[in-house]
């Protein structure tokens, strides 16, 4: 039987849980981890990691069918889903079993269960059999992460109405969808089944899709969407779904013009990704008192919450819900609590954000707006990926960068960008963000040629009034 006292008692086995209880290990701390399902959380079991294995297999789908396009003779053969989601799942599930070793690695306990906060440092984990048992610890770390929101009327029911559970792994391919949200979740999921062949509708309250970034880049993706043949309605809702002979229909609204039915459109399945809820519910929360925010429970910078030695990190504790914001978040988090010196909080202007569509969206710090709204005398760059040699051999010149500078004093406000492998690219940006670079030390820096990142530099050398090659 485990020991009833810990240092350190992690609630939550995902991004933020298990990187907070190796990491507290490490420091000398005697650590338990509680998870009732998979290790690895829903980022790498049915969020982050199964989805990209899918992307990649739509990708190669795309490739194929217009491999005539890059001298093949002939074009490549009918996508099978189902392989593509058995892929996905054998990728989850081996790195699942990576996390189980890298926690015995570093001695943490994983305890069996779901858990409930009683007392200050006191929780009661419930068995599967039903079984109870008090553990105590001078430190309790919830991450317990979030789940897909419904909508009022569209009650997640695993067959014609999909959360992101349901989108990964279907038991056959839809010839009709309609995504409601335009967030990276809704956008990679309308690029994934597009690609494979469904007929994608994308439905989006706000005047544009990807609706946080950069309202540049939101508009050149919504054309690449269209010109691809992903149907686009922005400032729109759905106010009524009804049974179809083929699906469900789904009734519109007009922002603009609420009360008037914009269309009624029929589709095979509908994907909700309007956001999603903190997994607060059932933690014992309320008993304590602990303060929440819009339904995600309220940290300082550290993670720390109003009650002492009870923290949040991750997605639980708000936005933005991204996996690698949430393991920096719990690393900081237990280096503080552990008394480690001079440990900084994280800084969320520097944690960039991804979208892994067709094609990718990439960006870090201020959007243009962002920066004007905070009173900022600022300079842009640009570059359009047509110019860009490597792009246009990868027939991926579709794209552009865009750079936000401050005009005082150079320093990079903000990066953002659309086109091929952007995703990888935005790091150079992030560092730069992280060292307060500006645009004279980022002019300076050698990119090799031929490549993608050298619309980087140029975008940087626009900002600056001395593009080359534009």
């Amino acid at each position: 039987m485990p020991s009833s006292h810990w240092d350190l008692i992690v609630i939550g086995g995902g991004p933020a849980g298990y990187v907070a209880a190796i990491r507290a290990a490490q420091l000398g701390l005697q650590t338990a981890l509680v998870e009732r399902d998979a290790l690895g959380g829903i980022c790498l079991n049915w969020g982050c990691i199964p989805t990209k294995a899918m992307l990649h297999g739509a990708e190669v789908a795309h490739t194929l069918v217009t491999a005539q396009e890059l001298g093949f003779a002939g074009s490549g053969g009918e996508p099978d889903f189902a392989g593509i989601v058995r892929h996905s799942r054998r990728v989850a599930d081996q790195l699942a079993g990576g996390v189980d070793h890298l926690l015995r690695q570093n001695d943490v306990t994983v305890l069996r269960g779901s858990a409930r906060v009683v007392a200050k440092g006191e929780i009661i984990l419930r068995a599967d059999d039903g079984g109870e048992r008090h553990f105590f610890a001078e430190h309790i770390v919830i991450a317990t992460g979030a789940s897909p929101r419904e909508l009022s009327g569209l009650a997640f029911d695993g067959e014609q109405v999909w959360s992101y559970f349901e989108a990964l792994a279907p038991a056959d391919l839809p010839s009709s969808l309609l995504v409601i949200g335009s967030g990276a979740i809704g956008v990679e999921f309308a690029s994934l089944y597009a690609d494979l062949g469904t007929s994608v509708t994308v439905v989006e309250q706000a005047p544009r899709i990807l609706p946080l970034e950069d309202e540049e880049i939101s508009r050149h993706l919504q054309r690449a969407f269209e010109k691809r043949g992903i149907r686009v309605l922005t400032g729109h809702r759905v106010v009524d779904v009804t049974e179809g002979e083929q699906g469900r229909c789904c009734q519109l609204e007009s922002i603009e013009d609420p009360g008037c039915t914009s269309e009624t459109i029929e589709v095979e399945r509908i994907l909700v990704a309007a956001g999603v809820l903190a997994n607060v519910a059932g933690l014992g929360l309320e008993a304590l008192s602990v303060e929440l925010r819009d339904g995600f429970i309220a940290t300082d910078a550290w993670g720390r919450t109003n009650v002492a030695d009870l923290y949040a990190v991750g997605d639980v504790a708000g936005a933005p819900c991204l996996a690698h914001k949430a393991t920096h978040q719990a690393v900081r988090c237990v280096e503080h609590l552990a008394g480690v010196p001079d440990t900084p909080p994280l800084d969320l202007t520097v944690v960039p954000g991804c979208t892994y569509s067709r094609p990718q969206v990439a960006s870090v710090g201020l959007t243009e707006a962002k920066a004007v709204a905070d009173g900022r005398r600022i300079r842009t760059g640009r570059f359009n990926m047509q110019a860009n040699g490597r792009a246009l051999a990868m027939r991926e010149g579709d794209g552009m960068v865009k750079v936000v500078v401050d005009d005082d004093t150079g320093e990079l406000l903000g990066a953002h960008m659309i086109g091929p492998e952007v995703t990888e690219q935005i790091q150079a940006f992030t560092v730069a963000r992280h060292l307060e670079a500006t645009d004279v030390e980022l002019a300076r820096v050698v990119f090799a040629h031929p490549t993608l990142s050298e619309s980087m530099h140029e975008a940087v050398l626009d900002a600056m009034g001395k593009a080359l090659h534009q």
